[in-house]
């Protein structure tokens, strides 16, 4: 595997792969990689080539106050993994190369995708996630690009970017990765203490109720996602919000609108751990 820590190098080793006619399929991170990443890494060699990764915490999806300065840094390690998974080439700026002056030009996602869900607890995150993704496309410029659906509205905004603007890119998802018991895979799961960990996965299984009770055809969603932050906040949970929304735009569903359009989401914190997760109906 190939490591390059400048926009110039990438650039220069990725024109050799296109001057090949090769597929270049990528997948942006920002490190501290887990199963779940590993995952994408290898679904990616399904798609192109040459497979490209990233590391690179971005400061801009990060409110103050958030976890920015903490997020772990394990670049050793991820390094193997990656090598491991088989990809062709890492992409690991610092934060000078990637923004050698302050990012004035960004991308504005609408209010009506960024501003709900995450966006309403995190102001001014999908601008920082849609912003740093324009740019990393711009530089590493894939055929393709692999996003996993545990961020579900990430992956929701980042499609209706390239869907927009026309990019040359295929948007292409990756399923959720679990623990055994159920606990969607995430680098913050290891803030987690023991006994916070044995109850993380009480999220997951709240979900699965929901999209069985609208499968069946329960379609009183209000009182469905009421009844699960209730017994979050019971066991100790504090739930950002529990929502049943349409896949395509995260808004809020008609009574008549088939099961299998629909998604639940959720975001609790845990102690000082914010877990998110979602399942599709």
């Amino acid at each position: 595997m190939q490591i390059h820590h400048t926009i110039a190098a990438i650039r220069k080793a990725l024109a050799e792969v296109r001057h090949n006619t090769g597929r270049i399929v990528f997948v942006p991170t920002m490190g501290n990689l887990h199963e779940g990443h590993i995952a994408l890494m290898r679904q990616a060699r399904h798609h192109g080539d040459c497979v490209v990764a990233s590391i690179f915490v971005n400061r801009l999806q990060f409110r103050p106050g958030e976890d920015f300065e903490k997020y772990p840094r394990t670049f050793a390690a991820d390094c193997e993994k990656l090598v491991a998974a088989g990809v062709d080439y890492l992409f690991a700026p610092s934060e000078e190369e990637l923004y050698p002056e302050p990012q004035r030009y960004v991308i504005e996602p609408p209010v009506d995708h960024a501003n709900i869900l995450e966006g309403e607890f995190r102001p001014g995150h999908f601008r920082g996630v849609a912003t740093v993704v324009m740019k990393l496309f711009a530089i590493v410029q894939p055929q393709a690009a692999l996003f996993g659906k545990k961020d579900f509205q990430q992956f929701m905004v980042l499609s209706a970017m390239v869907r927009e603007f026309a990019l040359a890119v295929d948007v292409i998802p990756g399923e959720t990765v679990r623990a055994a018991d159920g606990l969607a895979l995430s680098s913050r799961n290891g803030f987690l203490s023991s006994v916070e960990r044995a109850e993380a996965p009480r999220l997951h299984r709240l979900l699965s109720q929901i999209v069985t009770a609208v499968r069946t055809g329960n379609h009183d969603y209000t009182s469905l996602t009421a009844a699960a932050e209730a017994e979050l906040q019971a066991s100790g949970w504090l739930p950002d919000y529990v929502a049943v929304r349409r896949k395509f735009d995260l808004q809020s569903p008609a009574a008549q609108e088939p099961a299998d359009t629909l998604v639940v989401l959720a975001a609790a914190r845990l102690g000082s751990t914010r877990l998110i997760d979602n399942l599709e109906v």
